[in-house]
């Protein structure tokens, strides 16, 4: 990953992530707060996933 891609993912993803893992703890309906994170992960797993194969690696 170049110098660009990692300001990006420390200053922008990871804060907002964190954001919406702690925001969805704070639901009071604990199967809904699951349900979130769980498409949380698989949505940050795909973006990874696509970012990897666009750019082929580097």
């Amino acid at each position: 990953m170049s110098i660009p891609s990692l300001i990006f993912w420390a200053v922008f993803v990871l804060p907002l992530v964190a954001f919406l893992v702690w925001l969805m703890r704070q639901d009071k309906n604990k199967k809904t707060a699951t349900t979130g994170l769980i498409i949380l992960a698989v949505l940050v797993v795909v973006a990874v996933v696509y970012m990897y194969l666009k750019t082929g690696g580097h």
